[in-house]
């Protein structure tokens, strides 16, 4: 069985309500209607019904139960709309604002999962990032002990003789472009815990990746994952995380042995934190690409799960994504 598979299977066996913003894009209708058919997942979609089922109708896709919510005359909107302004109005929301703002199906949803009335949302088949994650994290915000929101991309890779059975998480390849050390640090912490929550890895391994290992090269580059390093072992010091360290060192375990002798982690990696969004990128594209790996996205840090689609995502792509937020939804 596929990693997403077993993703599949966690979230069917304690499913969860995900709520999807964007409730007349095609792929996203047919996506709510196999998570309903299949037992993934709960879905919502916003928007107007009439317009919603004529399309689906359109599509052939069975919204047979199937939530659909329009926002604007949805029994909850007052009360989203009064928490909103509640929560933002030292930063000058009025609730004149609140109540035009709640309208939008993007913070309706955000509204609806910070009220515990869905537990996870997923967007981006239309809208940017930034859409999604603006009034997340005005709203949501990131967990107490969590001071960023970074991304992991659990790549599941052919050969399996590397990280974990194939898997390696790799962080951060969209959200941050020039992490400090301290966010470096966040970051590691929080990819460890994806690979632990959401992809069951009993035991994360987490290398901080370098073009130096242990010292072998000297720049400030290099010396910012040293003190990355540092600071992650301050924030979770029962982790196994080390570096600095090459990608070959991290996780081919001859060349962890030789540069990096006595690592608990080199050569056993399954868990990659790249120094910039750069490298991240480039990376989990050339491992895809080129490396054969299946790629699956996720954010990470919020209190309550949001995940980000590609505006080219395909419909199984949809039902991946909302399923790992139901998954991550069970973790808290």
């Amino acid at each position: 069985m596929s990693m997403i598979e077993r993703i599949k299977e966690k979230a069917r066996a304690d499913r969860k309500t995900i709520v999807f913003p964007e409730g007349l894009e095609p792929r996203t209708i047919k996506a709510c209607a196999i998570l309903k058919a299949e037992g993934i997942a709960d879905p919502v979609l916003l928007g107007k019904p009439e317009d919603i089922l004529r399309e689906a109708e359109e599509l052939h896709a069975d919204l047979t139960g199937v939530r659909i919510v329009d926002p604007e005359f949805d029994a909850k909107f007052s009360e989203y709309a009064e928490t909103l302004y509640e929560l933002r109005k030292m930063k000058g929301m009025t609730r004149e604002k609140a109540a035009e703002v709640a309208k939008d199906p993007m913070y309706f949803g955000i509204m609806m999962v910070k009220c515990g009335d869905a537990d996870g949302l997923v967007s981006g088949a239309v809208h940017t990032t930034g859409d999604m994650l603006r009034p997340a994290l005005q709203i949501i915000k990131t967990k107490p002990e969590m001071k960023i929101v970074s991304s992991s991309f659990l790549m599941d890779c052919p050969n399996k003789e590397i990280g974990e059975d194939g898997l390696l998480v790799y962080a951060d390849c969209v959200v941050v472009p020039s992490p400090t050390e301290e966010e470096l640090a966040y970051i590691a912490v929080a990819a460890a815990d994806t690979a632990r929550t959401l992809c069951g890895v009993a035991e994360p391994r987490v290398a901080m990746l370098s073009f130096s290992t242990k010292g072998s090269a000297k720049h400030e580059s290099v010396s910012k994952m040293q003190r990355a390093v540092e600071i992650a072992h301050r924030i979770a010091p029962d982790l196994l995380l080390d570096g600095e360290m090459q990608f070959d060192a991290a996780i081919v375990p001859e060349i962890g042995a030789g540069k990096a002798k006595g690592s608990p982690v080199a050569g056993r990696a399954n868990v990659l934190i790249f120094p910039d969004l750069q490298a991240g990128n480039i990376a989990y594209k050339i491992t895809q690409r080129i490396g054969g790996a299946d790629c699956f996205a996720v954010l990470q840090g919020l209190q309550k799960p949001c995940n980000d689609l590609s505006r080219g995502c395909s419909v199984e792509d949809i039902v991946n994504t909302a399923a790992m937020t139901a998954v991550q939804a069970q973790n808290g």
